[in-house]
This record gives structure tokens, sequence and C-alpha cells, in this order.
């Protein structure tokens, strides 16, 4: 059988901290939840395994194709690397009230205590209320005893980059920095495949039964990178109709596609490519068919489709991403 473009029934995660605009904004339907923080749109972690929603191979999960397909779903590299497992998650993320101040251990940290991958990140900021704000990273150098310092007085606000962030921002989180998603944002985020998270502070939250989240304090001490960085948002010029690089890193390279006339798009480096469609819609036509991609779509376009022909109903956006 000629492998073809997969969407796959979306993931919806319920959130102490969700809101509306996976629903208002992106159109999905996560009743009977009362909210939504996140939703998995292209997920191979234990358990939130995504489902084919589309085609000849609907029903089957993403292990189960990878498994039977291997090197033509996601490249000979990728599955010498991975084997049947999937090295990329795909997220959005609407965050009515601030996420917990976290951190997310590197590759050699995860594999020796929860046999994982590490978790490096980032964000598309879809949109975003006036004046919403998220965390990343450290306003001064630092190390292990200055941090544990701030964190018994209580003063971490002190010592955190906290940053207005803007519809079409980006912002590249390497495993190890601290960071949060504030109360407004609606965000798309590509990462590594893996679903370990170290909280920090979740600023006395409860839940509706009166509990505090656990909170994950001495595990986080040795994954933080206590670095100073001059600037954490990603600088890009945005053009229209090519390819813009957003995030080029050892896990992952995302570009932005921002079209308004017919693109074409050759892939010959063996490995799948991920579509997250953030504005508009667009047909694609590929060797065997065509497919509708809309705001709020996630596509995995097989490693064994080199072409793929995009044509926009007015503008649209696109993020491209791959290993």
């Amino acid at each position: 059988m000629n492998l073809y473009p997969f969407k796959f029934h979306t993931i919806f995660k319920e959130k102490i901290w969700g809101g509306e605009k996976i629903r208002t904004i992106l159109q999905k339907d996560f009743s009977p939840a009362k909210n939504c923080g996140e939703t998995w749109e292209i997920s191979g972690v234990k358990g939130n395994i995504s489902v084919i929603a589309n085609g000849p191979l609907k029903g089957k999960n993403l292990k189960e194709v990878i498994r039977e397909y291997q090197a033509a779903l996601v490249g000979e590299k990728v599955y010498q690397q991975y084997h049947d497992d999937f090295p990329l998650l795909v997220k959005f993320l609407d965050a009515k009230q601030d996420l917990s101040i976290q951190v997310h251990p590197d590759d050699s940290l995860a594999q020796t205590r929860h046999q994982s991958l590490g978790k490096t990140e980032m964000w598309y900021i879809i949109q975003a209320d006036q004046d919403a704000t998220l965390i990343s990273g450290f306003n001064r150098h630092l190390d292990q005893a200055s941090y544990m310092e701030h964190l018994k007085q209580h003063t971490l606000d002190d010592i955190l980059n906290r940053e207005v962030a803007k519809a079409d921002d980006v912002f590249y989180l390497p495993a190890g920095r601290v960071h949060t998603i504030g109360a407004g944002l609606l965000l798309a985020e590509i990462q590594q495949c893996s679903d370990i998270t170290y909280r920090i502070y979740d600023f006395d939250r409860v839940d509706d039964e009166g509990n505090k989240r656990e909170l994950h304090t001495e595990e986080a001490l040795d994954a933080i990178d206590y670095a100073h960085h001059d600037d954490y948002k990603t600088n890009y010029q945005p053009k229209k109709n090519q390819a813009v690089t957003l995030v080029k890193s050892p896990y992952f390279t995302t570009n932005m596609l921002h079209l308004d006339q017919e693109f074409n798009r050759n892939y010959n480096m063996d490995s799948f490519v991920i579509y997250v469609c953030i504005l508009g819609m667009a047909t694609l036509t590929y060797i065997g068919g065509e497919l509708s991609i809309k705001m709020g779509d996630c596509l995995l376009i097989p490693a064994s489709l080199t072409e793929i022909f995009i044509q926009p109903k007015g503008e649209c956006k696109i993020l491209e991403s791959h290993p």
C-alpha cells in the first residue's frame, strides 16, 4: 500500500490552568471536559499513542504503523535510532492561568532516572491576550546555592526572566531551561517525545478537592541550567512563500511556511515531516491523492512522500518540522 499523510484523533487534556481557546479559536470540541489545557496531536508517549483518523489505516495507532512500515514511514536513519518509537510530540496549549514554574531533564538525566528521552521543546505563539507573559530562563547568572536561597525565601520572581509574548513569537527551550507559559497564551509546541516534568513552584494552587500538586524540588536541582542568556526569544525574519527556519536543534528543525500562493516542497532527506496549520487552510496534493488542512490540523507526512504541492486558500501558515 502507498502511504499517505496521516491525520490523528486529538487527545484532550483537562488541566487546572486550562481554558476555552482550544474550542473557540482552534475549533476543537473537548466536551464533556470542563476545560482543555493541552491537546496532544501527534504522540508516541506510552498510554497516549495517537490513533490515525483518515484513510485506509484509520484506527491503527502510530506505534503499529511504524512497526509495519518502518523506514518508509519515518525514514531509515530515524528508524535505526528510535525503532518503533516516535521521536517527536506535537501539542497545542491554552493557558487561562499561569502553568507551574518547571524544568525538564536532558537525555542523559531522563535516561538514568526514567528510561526516557529528555525534553527539549519550542513554542510558537498563536494568540496572546494583551500583556500576556511567559517565563524563559533566568535574568542573571546563578549557581545551585543561590537558586536554592531564592527558592527558600520565596523570591523566585526576582531571578526569573519574564517576557511579554505576542502572536508569532517563537521561544526555543532546551532541556534544563526553567520556564512557564503565562495566562492568556495559546501556542503550538514541538518537542521531544517525553512527558517528564519537574514542577518547581505552583503558586500554592489547589485542585477541586483542595489538594496541592506535587513539587519536584530535589529532582529539579540537577536538571536546571543556571546560566543566563542575553536573548531568550528566537529572532527570525518573516517571508512569504518560502521556508523560513525558526528552530534548528539537535532534536528537530522547524520552519515556517507562510503562503498565499501555490508552493512545492521536495523532501529528499530520509525523514518524515510534520505539518501544523496555525492559520487559514490549504489543499495538499501528493502522489496518490489530495488532502485538506485547516487551522488546528496536524499531519504526518511519511518519508516515502518526497513531493508535496500546497495550495493555500487565501493566507495560510504551516509549521513544518522534522527530526
